[in-house]
């Protein structure tokens, strides 16, 4: 029997003019922008936490983490709930476009250099639809170290912050 992957569903999403996408199965939910929290100390591209029904969620900017320009929250800004080292984190997006399903034997090694994103956090990229997508690695968001500050400062932030709910 085959057990080999034979082709992934991803969450599309743009970042500027590029596209990027997340395996679907690592996305917990996809909401509109919450009021945030600040967390004193975090890193720059930590915009802050949400208490998202009791959980208290770090917020990513991405743009922030891949010094891509800055570009205002606006309608269609979205925030990418994702598990990374056994912890919820928010991802903040330009917009999400679409799910749509990749074959395994598309996706190619990245390009040790593209704009903006270095390949090191990159799965790969595959032509779909006339884009290139790249494929984001969410486990290299963070570096071992940043994933266990945020884990504690969102636990010390918990009392900070009303909860919400999406």
């Amino acid at each position: 029997m085959n057990t080999e992957i034979q082709e992934i569903q991803v969450a599309c999403f743009w970042l500027g003019e590029d596209l990027y996408a997340v395996d679907i199965m690592r996305i917990k939910e996809i909401i509109r922008p919450l009021k945030l929290a600040s967390l004193p100390k975090a890193p720059p591209f930590v915009e802050g936490v949400i208490n998202l029904r009791g959980t208290v969620i770090p917020i990513v900017d991405l743009r922030k983490r891949f010094d891509l320009p800055y570009r205002p929250v606006d309608q269609s800004t979205r925030l990418l709930i994702v598990s990374v080292a056994r912890q919820a984190l928010g991802l903040v997006v330009d917009d999400v476009t679409e799910v749509i399903t990749m074959a395994a034997k598309d996706i190619k090694a990245p390009p040790q250099v593209t704009r903006g994103v270095g390949a090191e956090y990159l799965v790969g990229v595959c032509l779909a639809k006339d884009n290139l997508i790249m494929l984001l690695n969410i486990d290299r968001i963070l570096t071992d170290q940043e994933a266990g500050e945020l884990g504690r400062m969102g636990d010390a932030g918990k009392e900070l912050i009303p909860e919400e709910h999406a």
